[in-house]
Formats: C-alpha cells, sequence, structure tokens
C-alpha cells in the first residue's frame, strides 16, 4: 500500500502537506476561495489548500480564450486590483494570468469543467449567457451552466453566492439571532423557479427538482471536487 508522504508548497515551507477529504468548508490558503472534499493540508498549523492550487500547472489555456496563455502566480499582478474573469469575485490570492490580455482566473474556476454529467442531464460551462439567470434574473458579465435543454441557466458568481451566504448560516460561529438573520437573506431557489414558471404544479416541481441537482452539481464543481455529494451541504438552504 503507498502511503502518503505528503507534498511541499513555497508558501508553507515548513512542513509537508498531507492529502485529505472534508465535507467541512474551509478557507483556501492560496487562492483565498472557499473549498471542501479534497485539500492538502497542514494540521498543525490549520493551513489548507484546493488541490489545484497545491499543484498548479505553470501555464495554461483555455478553450475560452483561444489567444491566451496563462501563467501561475502565488499573488496578483500589478498594484491594483484583479478581477476573476470567470466569476467576477476578487482575485486576492493564487491565480492564472494572461500578461497579454490582462485576463485572471481563479485555479478553481480556470479547472471548472465543459460538460457536467449528473448521469441523467449535462450542464455546458458558457461565456456568457443566452438567457436569465435562475438565481440573479440577469444576464450580466462572467461564466455560466447552462443545462442541455437550455432551461436552467445559472452564473457561476451566483452559485458562490448561494454557497457562502448558506455556509455562513450552518457554519459560522456567531450568535442565534445573526444566523437567522442571515438565513432570511438566503435566495429561495425553488421560490424563484416557481415564478419564474408561473406555478405550483407537479411540472413546475419537477422543475425545482432538477434545478436544485443542477447548482448541487455546480457547487461540487466550483469547490474543485468531482462529487455531487458535496452540494447537499447546501441542499437544505437552497431550496427552501
Amino acid at each position: 500500500m503507498k502511503i502518503d508522504e505528503g507534498i511541499s508548497n513555497p508558501i508553507h515551507p515548513h512542513h509537508k502537506l498531507k492529502l485529505e477529504y472534508t465535507e467541512v468548508p474551509f478557507n483556501c490558503d492560496g487562492c483565498k476561495e472557499a473549498g471542501i472534499g479534497l485539500k492538502y493540508s497542514c494540521r498543525r498549523c490549520e493551513f489548507d489548500l484546493h488541490k489545484a492550487c497545491a499543484m498548479p500547472s505553470p501555464t495554461i489555456t483555455h478553450p475560452f480564450y483561444k489567444k491566451c496563455e496563462f501563467q501561475f502566480n502565488y499573488r496578483p499582478p500589478g498594484q491594483h486590483m484583479r478581477i476573476c474573469d470567470a466569476c467576477r469575485n476578487d482575485v486576492l490570492g493564487f491565480v492564472y494570468h494572461c500578461k497579454r490580455c490582462d485576463f485572471d482566473l481563479h485555479p478553481c474556476c480556470a479547472n471548472l469543467p465543459q460538460v457536467l454529467d449528473d448521469g441523467k442531464h449535462n450542464l455546458y460551462l458558457c461565456f456568457k449567457l443566452s438567457s436569465s439567470c435562475h438565481h440573479c434574473g440577469g444576464k450580466g458579465p462572467g461564466w455560466s451552466y447552462r443545462s442541455q435543454c437550455k432551461s436552467y441557466n445559472f452564473h457561476v458568481a451566483c452559485v458562490k453566492e448561494l454557497l457562502v451566504e448558506s455556509w455562513q448560516a450552518m457554519y459560522l460561529n456567531a450568535d442565534k439571532n445573526r444566523v437567522r438573520e442571515i438565513q432570511t437573506r438566503i435566495p429561495s431557489l425553488s421560490g424563484k423557479l416557481r415564478n419564474h414558471h408561473g406555478g405550483r404544479g407537479e411540472k413546475v416541481k419537477k422543475c425545482c427538482q432538477l434545478a436544485g441537482g443542477a447548482v448541487r452539481l455546480i457547487v461540487s464543481a466550483i469547490l474543485g471536487d468531482p462529487t455531487a455529494i458535496i452540494g447537499a451541504a447546501v441542499a437544505g438552504f437552497m431550496s427552501k
């Protein structure tokens, strides 16, 4: 049996990082984004990295940016705030940057699969939305996932927002009033879909269930973990 002896990382040179699996959310000390599932960790220092951040490729390309070559950076280049061109969130740590075109991608965003398959339905990664996002109702910039039937569209950024707000409510070490306040602000995915489809019948119920499954699948991809079980951690909040 092969024993995991761990890996070294330049930003944590004193101890080896061991590969672990967790269903408790963590904040990646590399890209500063949320994570769950597989991670490289130093328990002694409470230091965690996404797998994509712990073992990055020096350079990558992406089908959405055919003229670009992205180089891995341990910190955002330049003096000004950078924004990930996939999820539109701030870049606060590790990043893939194209010097020629000035594009930036979080490591986990850069590794988002082009197609997500839950065994029943396919979701396709799109450079931009062709119809309104089921969460925000807009067609703003940023990548999205679209169902094969084109009925469900979700900004990557919106799924991240749902995810983080849900985790805040479940895992924040805060007083009950604070948690209750956060919970009341969590968007109701099924409610939005009922309004979108205009009713409460069996067809609408099925649409809500399918869309909820789509979100859970996207959550797993965003977090860098291939298993849809991760999405179950926030399913209760997103489907209320």
